[in-house]
């Protein structure tokens, strides 16, 4: 599969768009936000 081809999603704390990760394999539906500093900021917006 291409890097192109993977799912992606728009991180609602910098709005940039960030793609599928292996890491994420098991649990993608409930990924929100692209690392883990952006989690952390969420109380900021």
């Amino acid at each position: 599969m291409k890097k192109s081809d993977l799912p992606s999603k728009m991180c609602p704390v910098c709005n940039r768009l960030f793609t599928w990760r292996k890491k994420w394999e098991k649990n993608w539906d409930n990924v929100v936000y692209c690392s883990k500093r952006c989690a952390g900021n969420k109380r900021m917006k």
